[in-house]
């Protein structure tokens, strides 16, 4: 499904109007109702989080249905490229169980290396 439909589909389930989702995510319903029609591309990232927080969505999926990579994820990419392409290599066709017990490890491992975000 396009990321403007899944906006509108999400927010009527929630039951709340245009405008009020509009005023939650800091945007005009003018601007946002052709989004939700996929008249107009997706906002920018900082929207698109905005949007996916406002519905209880996964930010980094609702940011691929956008057809966007968070900022976080590209300066990581950019830091270590071959590590970073070794790694999504890797967990390809993993299941999310293993790759959740891979993420819990590679957390266990760097506790206290960096601050929490």
């Amino acid at each position: 499904m396009k990321f403007g439909r899944t906006v509108r589909k999400l927010r009527e389930e929630q039951n709340v109007s245009i405008a009020q989702f509009a005023r939650k995510v800091g945007m005009s319903p003018t601007y946002l109702a052709p989004i939700e029609r996929d008249v107009f591309p997706p906002p920018a990232e900082k929207k698109v989080i905005k949007i996916a927080k406002a519905l209880d969505q996964n930010i980094d999926e609702f940011l691929a249905l956008a057809g966007r990579i968070g900022t976080d994820l590209r300066r990581i990419i950019r830091r270590q490229p071959a590590s970073a392409g070794r790694v999504l290599r890797a967990i390809d066709g993993l299941s999310e169980r293993e790759i959740d017990e891979l993420v819990r490890k590679a957390n266990k491992r760097n506790h206290g290396k960096r601050s929490s975000k």
